[in-house]
């Protein structure tokens, strides 16, 4: 005799958001007992503690029911939880008939599971021995084919936003689109070098955000960003350059020739290092202040809360300040001398825009991310806030004046000091990432760890 079984088990989902392979969990559903999923060590399916906090003890059960004749169906219940949880991204209210694909989150950006079903074929062997029914059902399930298996992206749907597979692609191809849509159009040659500037700095950022592991909501890091765009070309920046270049000894001369290095490196420190470093924190320091006088959670969506916002913010700045630099001052006058000279003006603008954005991580980045994060340090540390403030403040401007100065004399010299300004920041956000109070949210933390 032939009949047919289901058989329904929980796929939990590795927690890694950089797409690296990591080995997942497969926990088998019974057919007639409940199975509580939790951190306490009751239940069938215990989760660890360290990695899952926002989990409860006893957090969810999943119940099996009789559909008809010996197939079966679940059901989840939440078993009052203190962070809910989520099915295909809706809060579970009391209890929800399962269906394949489903998928399962236990608290905010908690355990993920996915849950799935096979019907296998059983047969009834009256004559034959143990070891035959054994072999049949083992041959049978090897053959099943799950939902989604067939269709991955219903369960994968979610990752593909959530952990950011998505989002970099779908801005590429609208790039690229734009990109060929102007090609052989002398017209729109500066639009395609904002074109490209804007995709190679949000590149960069991207790959800052991504070591953060920070969530902040784009609109506040895009409003940094405009925020230090409009500064630029507000009186405030000839304010600066009266001050830090006019009364302060901060003149920077043309080339390196007329004056000795450690004068040069003391005009860069006041007129390149003290003046951009304080241009760029000003965002922040407003988003700050702004943020002071927010409820929870817009204080900790829009301010600064600790150092990994401040990094985040400052980088964000940093962003904003190189692209106004490039394309307002290096490329037009770099161009406008090439085409002067007989030369492919553009062409020339497109070789001295690639290398400066892309060094923007070694280089405003770095040193507004290192200053950020003693902004965010200040917030933890708030006794020590002026001593703090002024740590990060003074590093930077010398790390950015070291980068101007060595830049007019050595390319070698230049490298080291590139090298040693990402080494900062990379130590900053990975200090940052230790001592922040959301370090079980970080999903930077999640990477090369195991369900």
């Amino acid at each position: 005799m032939t009949g047919q079984y289901t058989e329904g088990f929980l796929q939990q989902l590795p927690r890694n958001s950089a797409g690296e392979l990591d080995i997942s969990r497969r926990y088998p559903l019974s057919r007639t007992q409940e199975v509580i999923v939790g951190r306490d060590s009751s239940c069938q399916i215990v989760l660890d503690s360290n990695i899952y906090g926002m989990v409860s003890r006893r957090h969810v059960v999943f119940r099996p029911m009789l559909n008809s004749g010996i197939q079966r169906r679940w059901l989840i219940c939440d078993l009052n939880s203190a962070n809910g949880t989520y099915v295909n991204g809706r809060r579970l209210e009391q209890c929800q008939e399962l269906r394949a694909g489903d998928r399962i989150t236990l608290g905010y950006n908690g355990a993920e599971f996915v849950f799935e079903y096979t019907t296998h074929l059983q047969h009834t062997l009256q004559s034959a021995p143990k070891e035959a029914l054994q072999l049949v059902r083992t041959s049978s399930s090897e053959q099943s084919v799950s939902f989604t298996q067939l269709f991955p992206i219903a369960a994968t749907a979610k990752d593909l936003t959530s952990k950011a597979y998505l989002i970099p692609g779908v801005l590429t191809v609208i790039f690229v689109v734009l990109m060929f849509a102007t090609v052989g159009r002398p017209e729109t040659a500066y639009f395609n070098q904002i074109l490209v500037a804007i995709y190679l700095a949000g590149a960069a950022y991207y790959f800052i955000y991504q070591l953060c592991g920070k969530r902040k909501p784009w609109w506040a890091i895009l409003g940094v960003a405009i925020a230090s765009f409009l500064i630029l070309l507000s009186p405030i920046l000839p304010l600066f350059i009266f001050v830090f270049r006019g009364l302060l000894p901060g003149h920077i001369p043309l080339t390196a020739d007329s004056v000795s290095f450690p004068e040069l490196l003391m005009r860069m420190f006041f007129g390149a290092g003290l003046m951009e470093e304080l241009l760029k924190a000003l965002p922040v320091l407003c988003a700050y202040i702004i943020g002071r006088r927010l409820q929870s959670p817009w204080r900790e969506r829009i301010g600064i809360a600790e150092p990994l916002d401040g990094i985040l913010l400052g980088t964000a700045s940093a962003m904003s300040f190189t692209l106004v630099e490039t394309l307002r001052q290096y490329v037009p006058e770099i161009t406008h001398n090439a085409a002067a000279q007989g030369g492919v003006g553009e062409l020339v603008g497109f070789q001295l825009l690639i290398p400066r954005i892309l060094g923007s991580i070694a280089g405003h980045m770095a040193y507004s991310g290192y200053f950020g994060y003693f902004i965010g340090l200040s917030v933890l540390k708030s006794r020590k806030r002026w001593r703090i403030l002024g740590t990060g403040y003074l590093s930077a401007a010398i790390l950015h004046a070291l980068w101007n100065a060595t830049g007019l004399l050595s390319s070698l010299l230049l490298a080291v000091v590139g090298v040693v300004s990402y080494a900062f920041l990379t130590a900053a956000i990975l200090k940052a990432r230790v001592i922040s109070p959301t370090r079980s949210q970080n999903f930077a933390t999640w990477f090369g760890k195991r369900s």
